[in-house]
């Protein structure tokens, strides 16, 4: 039906946004990651998927096509609708969300608000060989936030789940704590955002 669109952000309503489309609004629901990085009047491309039940009609766009993807195989999996996926992609980006499959990382998809040990075994059962090879969070002993200090790591995932990639995040977080000293994880994602946002 719909697979993608192209045109401007009217407004953002709540974790929804409205898409002005040749003057037609389209009202999409998205992963946080997205909706942080936009604002009124701003230019944009969102993959689309449809979602179609008896008294719902529902758009959800992505900033992907990968994105997107890995949405849709999360609905394959039992018991993931598409409130819990989107859900999945405003926690966490979508590198580590198919990391922690991979992994079998349990305790880092329970994170994610409504999703219980049951459902996250589901995704690691259904999912994990399609996302072999895709383990790019963890280190060789399989932890995710070795060898970064916890604050460090925290911070790492907080720009995840913005919708960053892991390098870029990785290289943001290196340069804001070249200044040495103790920094709390706020201050670290606050500086690591400044370094994105100035593309240097």
């Amino acid at each position: 039906m719909i697979g993608m669109l192209r045109g401007k952000v009217w407004e953002i309503q709540g974790e929804r946004l409205v898409m002005d489309v040749q003057g037609t609004g389209y009202l999409l629901t998205v992963p946080y990651g997205l909706l942080a990085k936009i604002h009124p009047g701003q230019e944009l491309v969102v993959y689309t998927h449809v979602v179609m039940r008896e008294d719902d009609l529902s758009l959800y766009g992505f900033s992907s096509f990968e994105e997107k993807q890995l949405f849709l195989q999360m609905l394959s999996v039992s018991g993931i609708g598409p409130k819990a996926a989107i859900s999945i992609l405003s926690t966490f980006g979508a590198i580590q969300i198919e990391s922690a499959i991979a992994s079998e990382n349990l305790n880092l998809l329970t994170k994610v608000p409504g999703i219980g040990k049951k459902t996250a075994q589901r995704l690691i059962l259904e999912l994990k060989e399609k996302f072999k090879g895709h383990n790019l969070v963890s280190n060789e002993s399989g932890s995710f936030s070795e060898p970064l200090s916890k604050p460090h790591s925290e911070a790492l995932e907080t720009l995840l789940a913005l919708g960053f990639g892991l390098e870029e995040a990785r290289q943001a977080l290196s340069r804001a704590l070249k200044d040495g000293g103790e920094l709390t994880t706020e201050e670290q994602v606050k500086k690591a955002l400044r370094f994105l946002a100035s593309g240097h």
